[in-house]
């Protein structure tokens, strides 16, 4: 499933929006557009693999929240991570974002926990308005490995 630029919503799919979701582990599920995902490494440990940060869209306020998959379960959720797909998550646990690292605005994030399950929504999917990703980049020292880098991404309403 891919994302569409129809701004009719669909039905069929239950689930809450990223602005209900509230801190801690629950059974809270949300649909959202998977955006990217990507191998976090640790650049001062030898590029040790570190987790898999996975971007989200919401689909009812175009919202970007960030997951993060830990390394014991990157190889459980790697079939089930599809960039441009409809996803449902059930079971998480919502945190703060770290002021060290926070790739959105959103002041939460998605941690994956053993009871996570993330499934494709192949009928009944939300329509996610994308008007486009990676909008710009920016970042004091782009040639050192270890700078903070600023993704900022542009989602017209």
């Amino acid at each position: 499933m891919s994302f569409s630029s129809s701004p009719i919503p669909q039905t069929g799919v239950r689930h809450s929006n990223f602005e209900s979701l509230h801190l801690g582990r629950s059974s809270q599920s949300i649909a959202v557009g998977l955006l990217r995902f990507w191998d976090s490494l640790n650049f001062e440990k030898d590029n040790e693999f570190m987790d898999i940060t996975v971007l989200f869209l919401d689909e009812n306020l175009y919202f970007v929240i960030y997951g993060i998959i830990p390394v014991g379960r990157a190889n459980h959720y790697m079939s089930s991570l599809k960039d441009g797909s409809i996803v449902k998550v059930y079971r998480f646990e919502v945190s703060m974002c770290s002021s060290m690292y926070t790739i959105t605005d959103h002041s939460f994030l998605i941690r994956f926990i053993p009871p996570t399950i993330i499934d494709e929504v192949i009928t009944g999917a939300p329509e996610i308005n994308l008007i486009r990703l990676f909008d710009n980049f920016q970042g004091s020292d782009l040639t050192k490995e270890t700078t903070r880098v600023v993704i900022r991404l542009l989602i017209d309403p």
